[in-house]
């Protein structure tokens, strides 16, 4: 049982809420703009009941498959889409555009700082003897942040030459204390890298980010895109996959990888993905926007109690991840247990730091979701190491990320008092 002490927040809580109504009506209203994007696209297909069933086998000739994919195009305004069952996570996807598009001789430049730690083993930051990047000599550069944690934009030019065939784009925080990059920064970035070198792929991580703004990166001059299905297009009923959308044939270079040269887009059974695929895609955003307006919530509770939080209350905001920074790691433990104690499934259990795949640090891990790792479900974690931070991501409803909060606070002032 949770300890239902929310009493002793709910009179302050409901105050500061009253504060953040006209950021919850912007939010609304982006709500509804891609509400009615995604269901026009649903129209234009002409979806039926005969798209819902997937295939067995070689998965040739998938109606179901093609339609979904072409949904997922005029969402992302793209020449093509992939959208399969067979990407394990968020970091598989894009492994799948890196491997697909670059070759030995060819550089990848991250513009936004260091790339997400499940990204080091891949690009041969870290680890070796797995086939990273750089074992098929295919070379990194990246261009370091400012102080302020924008994107350096007038250094671009200093890190691009001939080999760079590859401009990589992380739009979300990740774990860092640095701020999402928005749609309008991005046509910022993307027009200065083409105006340099016009060739170079730019090539956006999206995870954490779609449907937070009325456009997607390929509507600012991004070439391809990718991101996970457990995260925001998924709805919060997508139980594995993920998507790449873009340029038609860098689009196919990634499927050949995914599944082998002459195979590509062609192959790939679906099974049972295809129904969860088309109506996760459908309620994405609402969960968004649920999820959004609790990070609202989460980032004006705790300011008020005089944590730095990321992004502020009234920031515009381009990814579902709130950032709160504990400068204790005994607080971002209790932090993690309160939102444990408030989830649906392993509500019991107690998160431990502990090791993770692909990444450095151990990690801490609140989230009893119904779909693993699912951070589209009201979730939250971070790397045991200074600043010891937090971060908040999802939530299935907004009524939910209340009561996480909640709990979360009473944890914490067991310690605080």
């Amino acid at each position: 049982m949770l300890n239902n002490n929310k009493n002793n927040w709910k009179e302050q809580i409901e105050s500061l809420e009253k504060e953040l109504r006209p950021i919850f009506e912007k939010i609304d209203k982006i709500v509804d703009f891609n509400q009615e994007k995604i269901l026009n696209a649903f129209v234009k297909e002409k979806i039926g009941q005969h798209h819902l069933y997937g295939t067995t086998g070689y998965g040739h000739d998938d109606l179901g498959r093609d339609a979904l994919e072409k949904v997922f195009a005029h969402v992302f305004k793209a020449e093509k889409t992939l959208v399969r069952p067979h990407f394990a996570s968020g970091t598989h996807t894009l492994a799948c555009v890196l491997y697909g598009i670059l070759r030995p001789g060819d550089t990848l430049l991250s513009i936004a700082g260091e790339p997400y730690d499940t990204l080091h083993e891949i690009i041969g930051i870290t680890g070796q003897g797995q086939g990273s990047l750089k074992e098929f000599g295919i070379n990194y550069r990246q261009i370091d942040l400012l102080e302020s944690g924008y994107v350096d934009i007038d250094n671009i030019k200093n890190h691009i030459n001939k080999h760079t065939k590859l401009a990589f784009i992380q739009r979300s925080r990740g774990y860092s204390w640095r701020p999402s990059i928005s749609v309008k920064d991005l046509k910022k970035i993307i027009f200065k890298i083409k105006s340099i070198k016009e060739d170079i792929i730019c090539f956006v991580d999206n995870c954490y980010g779609e449907f937070t703004e009325k456009e997607e990166p390929l509507e600012t001059g991004a070439d391809i895109i990718a991101g996970s299905l457990i995260k925001n297009p998924g709805g919060g009923i997508v139980p594995y996959g993920g998507y790449i959308a873009g340029k038609e044939n860098l689009v196919e270079k990634s499927a050949c990888r995914l599944y082998a040269p002459g195979i590509g887009t062609k192959g790939g059974a679906t099974g049972n993905f295809i129904l969860p695929a088309f109506q996760g895609l459908f309620m994405s955003p609402k969960l968004v926007g649920e999820a959004l307006k609790g990070g609202i919530l989460v980032a004006k509770v705790f300011e008020s109690q005089g944590y730095a939080v990321s992004p502020k209350p009234d920031e515009h905001r381009t990814d579902i991840i709130q950032s709160i920074r504990f400068e204790d790691k005994n607080l971002l433990k209790a932090f993690c247990k309160g939102l444990q104690k408030a989830s649906p499934v392993d509500s019991y259990v107690d998160p431990i730091p502990s090791g993770v795949p692909g990444y450095e640090d151990q990690v801490i891990m609140a989230g009893g979701t119904f779909i693993e790792g699912s951070t589209s479900e009201l979730s939250a974690d971070g790397p045991l190491r200074p600043p010891y931070v937090a971060y908040w991501q999802g939530g299935l409803s907004y009524s939910h990320c209340k009561l996480g909060l909640y709990s979360a606070l009473d944890e914490i002032e067991l310690i605080t008092g």
